[in-house]
């Protein structure tokens, strides 16, 4: 069995052996998902924060994933829930393989498929994860798999037959003889060690989702408040919610915070159970659930005017997108105009070409419309709702370049060239591709430096707005992290 510097070439350098047992010794929650320990006497791995009496150090062995855990034999430890950790994601093809997978792109197991997607050979994936996570395309997306079943044992009341599908699974017999190899234990051997929940009046389930503190939510509930879309979001009494498409499947979702928890609890219509895999990935890149502050403040409280910012509100997050097109057309709405303007005509494009869907909440009554409606629409229809010709035919230009798959970039591309890419779109320019980049493609380094609001937080002594040109340079210096740069500057 391997240790997290062998298994693991992806995890820093600095994280030693003794650097993760002192980690592990303090239960430091900025470490949380960065490596797992195996201990050796249990055969149990499990996340830094966990709660159980610190080992020996030498009955530990320190792994970069759960994968490379299982691979080496451990178990999941069922107290601190190993699938419950947020995940150590860096900026690599490696990592946005691996983001794919961890969203069931490999549910079906067609390897060369996701390699195609990748443009890689089979093999070039098969080396490339081995190389980074000491295990095969074929193996991550097994222990994903299995850590997603144990969730929805451990948190909902789901039918077995429901969770193996939910989870990627063929079939229950598969699932239930897979489990028990892994494991050691029946799948309902976890579900009765856990107390039942309270039945829920809405027919919902409701799961749980981790971060590294600290975790600044109202600061992201409230820059998500001006910029809900009406009609198809609602940020309301400290909880956001939203009408939901994915797949084949309609529903809608919840967010709300347990600070206590240092965990957000979501929760999602039955009739989106099937496609849980996905659509939680999709939650976790909206709320960025996976950045590690700890890493990403260390290098932007550097900058003396930053600082005073971070210092003020630790834990900033980059609000994402649940849907990329969604925000792509909501910047475009925004071009030239004031937020609360662009939220008006987000909210009357919803109403005049978003479906019509039934949720719990009076705020939520449409989906936002799809690309291939907008695709077919004229240009003088578009207008309609308030918009110059140039920008509906923007919309509509933007619309079919998302129906021809443009949102669906290849794993790993540069950030550069995600720009390049969305500019070809006829009425981007920078600012919006930037923008798009940055909250609904999830590039941490995006800066849109011709923002007049970031151009007005970063002035200098003398209050003089700096020009596109100035703010640019100066931040070079905040990457990779630019783009939390932007929020700093943005909430201040």
């Amino acid at each position: 069995m391997n240790s997290v510097l062998h298994a693991s070439p992806s995890i820093t350098p600095a994280l030693d052996r003794e650097s993760c047992y002192r980690a592990l010794a303090a239960k430091d929650a900025r470490f949380d998902g960065v490596f797992f320990t195996g201990v050796k006497t249990t055969g149990i791995y499990c996340r830094p924060v966990c709660t159980v009496k610190t080992p020996r150090e030498s009955s530990c062995l320190f792994f970069g994933t759960a994968a490379a855990a299982e691979a080496a034999g451990f178990r999941p430890c069922l107290r601190c829930r190993p699938e419950l950790a947020p995940y150590a994601l860096q900026e690599n093809l490696a990592h946005a393989v691996w983001q794919r997978i961890a969203a069931g792109a490999l549910n079906d197991g067609n390897v060369e498929r996701l390699a195609d997607e990748v443009g890689l050979s089979s093999r070039q994936l098969r080396r490339v994860l081995l190389q980074h996570f000491g295990v095969t395309p074929v193996g991550l997306a097994q222990t994903q798999r299995l850590l997603f079943a144990k969730k929805l044992l451990q948190e909902t009341r789901m039918p077995m037959t429901d969770i193996a599908y939910a989870a990627g699974f063929g079939s229950v017999r598969r699932f239930n003889a897979l489990f028990l190899q892994r494991y050691g234990i029946a799948p309902t051997a976890v579900r009765r060690a856990q107390p039942k929940a309270d039945e829920d009046e809405r027919d919902a389930l409701v799961l749980r989702l981790a971060y590294r503190p600290p975790y600044q939510w109202e600061h992201l509930l409230r820059y998500l408040s001006g910029r809900a879309i009406p009609g198809a979001e609602s940020v309301q009494r400290g909880a956001y919610a939203r009408s939901v498409r994915i797949a084949d499947a309609e529903g809608w979702l919840r967010v709300t915070h347990a600070t206590d928890r240092q965990q957000l609890a979501l929760e999602v219509s039955m009739s989106l159970a099937p496609h849980l895999m996905p659509l939680l990935a999709r939650v976790r890149n909206q709320f960025d659930l996976d950045a590690n502050p700890a890493v990403i403040e260390a290098h932007l409280l550097q900058d003396s005017m930053l600082a005073a910012y971070i210092a003020a509100a630790p834990g900033l997050r980059v609000p994402g997108a649940f849907d990329a097109f969604e925000l792509a057309v909501r910047a475009v709405l925004g071009q030239q105009v004031s937020v609360a303007g662009a939220t008006t005509l987000s909210g009357r494009l919803v109403q005049r070409f978003g479906a019509v869907c039934e949720t719990p909440f009076a705020e939520v009554t449409h989906h936002f419309p799809v690309a291939e409606r907008l695709a077919s629409s004229s240009v003088e229809d578009i207008a309609a709702i308030g918009l110059p010709g140039k920008r509906a035919e923007t919309v509509r230009n933007l619309a079919r370049f998302a129906a021809d798959g443009g949102m669906h970039l290849r794993p790993g591309i540069a950030l550069a060239d995600a720009v390049v890419r969305l500019k070809s779109v006829q009425g981007i320019g920078d600012w919006t591709a930037h923008y798009i980049a940055l909250r609904a493609l999830r590039y941490p380094d995006a800066f849109p430096a011709g923002d007049l609001g970031l151009q007005k937080a970063a002035a200098g002594a003398d209050g003089v707005r700096l020009t596109e040109k100035q703010l640019a340079a100066r931040a070079q210096a905040w990457s990779p992290w630019r783009g939390y740069a932007a929020l700093a500057l943005w909430m201040a």
